[in-house]
């Protein structure tokens, strides 16, 4: 027996809910299908790719081979079927090229968490052929019965595609939560990012995902617009949003990064960034205008803004605030957060 019975492909990004020790990670397809966003820079070196169910199952397979084989050496009556630290330090030492496998690590967090989620990589799963996926998805939970909850990022322009038949079956296998970038809700803004989705088309693609059963978490991008497109950014993704009623609302603040397009246009002065203070103030925008019963999150190193005397301002739970019962006391922080200057964090200096 050799190594090989343990090869499985782990990729790069998955959303911080699902990171750490919370998710397993498993490749259904590689990189992304679109691939144009100007503000992105994921996946810009590599071809999207489908995985074929063979390989995916493999995986998976593979997966559950190293887990018994844990389990086994990690045996103790007890805890059976727990895996230890004995347990693991012992089929390392049977295999030490397993120091190098990139998913090794991911697979043991997860398991000494309590093996309950899962996220299916890469940017947009959906996208496989529906029996397929369902095919996939049925694998990993008969294999990993233990697995409550899978999750994916998906993108609006599929979803929108897809039948509402598909998308239930899909969801009925156990896929039950979809992470989507939304970035904004103004057409001007979406057409310029390069997005592939006008604001409809996003308001059809959640409300699609929803009315599927799935939980649908979006993500927008406060100070996307700059200066210039701030009030009509926040305007219209708060009525995108309100349309959809998503879940969750995931805010990720805009960071030009080198190398994008975006970052090249913040470099030529055509877009002018926000500070910390004003993209505060946007935000004080998007959440008066926001009518919905999900919960608005600020789960990312990016929602840096202080509280007077030192701080983070907001909660970075992965739960947030729920609405609209804590829509009064997420607006009073905010004002909270505006009535002294905000520093700029490190990572904003150009």
């Amino acid at each position: 027996m050799t190594i090989d019975r343990y090869r499985f492909e782990t990729g790069v990004y998955r959303p911080p809910s699902e990171g750490g020790s919370a998710s397993l990670l498993v490749r259904f397809t590689r990189n992304c299908p679109w691939n144009h966003c100007t503000f992105c820079s994921m996946y810009k070196t590599e071809k999207f790719q489908l995985r074929s169910i063979e390989e995916i199952k493999a995986d998976i397979d593979a997966m559950a081979a190293l887990t018994s084989d844990m389990q086994t050496l990690s045996a103790r009556a007890d805890a059976p079927g727990r895996i230890t630290r004995d347990g693991v330090l012992a089929v390392m030492e049977k295999y030490p090229e397993l120091e190098m496998h990139q998913g090794f690590a991911m697979l043991v967090h997860w398991l000494m968490a309590g093996a309950r989620t899962a996220f299916i990589q890469d940017a947009n799963s959906l996208i496989m052929k529906t029996p397929d996926l369902v095919n996939a998805l049925e694998h990993l939970k008969t294999t990993f019965p233990s697995i409550e909850r899978i999750t994916t990022y998906a993108r609006a322009r599929t979803l929108a595609q897809k039948p509402a038949k598909d998308l239930e079956a899909i969801c009925k296998t156990g896929l039950d939560r979809l992470h989507l970038g939304l970035e904004t809700g103004d057409d001007d803004l979406l057409k310029a990012i390069k997005k592939g989705v006008t604001s409809e088309g996003q308001i059809k693609a959640g409300k699609k995902a929803v009315a599927a059963g799935f939980q649908v978490s979006e993500y927008w991008m406060p100070g996307l617009g700059g200066k210039e497109k701030s009030y009509d950014h926040a305007k219209n993704t708060a009525r995108v949003l309100n349309a959809i009623n998503p879940h969750y609302i995931r805010s990720r603040p805009f960071r030009p990064i080198p190398g994008t397009p975006l970052h090249q246009q913040v470099q030529a002065k055509e877009i002018t960034l926000l500070s910390p203070r004003e993209q505060l103030e946007e935000l004080k925008i998007m959440v008066q205008n926001l009518e919905i019963t999900g919960k608005v999150c600020f789960d990312h190193a990016m929602n840096h803004w202080q509280r007077p005397g030192g701080g983070l301002l907001l909660t970075h739970d992965y739960e947030g605030y729920q609405f609209p019962e804590e829509k009064p006391k997420l607006l009073a922080l905010i004002e909270e957060g505006l009535a002294f200057d905000q520093p700029v964090p490190h990572m904003l200096h150009l």
